[in-house]
């Protein structure tokens, strides 16, 4: 019994693999990405209008923009961007490095006393 049960344990993993693993959804790069910051002290929202590899200065955040990508054939779909922000007071360690996702910005968001920021949607031209 114990010889098989490797035999078994490698035959139901490759059987119940396909199942478990999430599909991924094929995306495409937009060149850039449309986002939104909100200054939470003076009620002040600033829409901006990145392209790959930009930065934006908004108050005292450095907004940078790495890549934006969104559902293949669907540009309007759920955008989400790599995004680097950084307190100009105080740069290092960024206060946020990741992907942000449109429509759902509390899932990986800026953690700042100040300012909150957000994803739009991704540009393609």
């Amino acid at each position: 019994m114990k010889a098989m049960f490797p035999t078994l344990l490698l035959s139901l993993a490759t059987t119940l693999a396909p199942a478990i693993l999430p599909a991924q959804e094929e995306v495409s790069q937009g060149g850039g990405a449309v986002l939104r910051s909100l200054d939470k002290v003076n009620g002040e929202v600033v829409d901006l209008e990145l392209i790959d590899g930009q930065e934006a200065v908004v108050g005292s955040i450095a907004i940078e923009l790495d890549e934006c990508r969104y559902p293949a054939g669907n540009p309007a779909g759920d955008a989400y961007a790599y995004l680097v922000i950084r307190d100009t007071a105080n740069p290092e360690p960024p206060a946020f490095s990741g992907w942000m996702v449109a429509s759902s910005p509390a899932l990986n968001a800026l953690d700042h006393s100040r300012y909150d920021v957000w994803v739009l949607r991704c540009t393609t031209s």
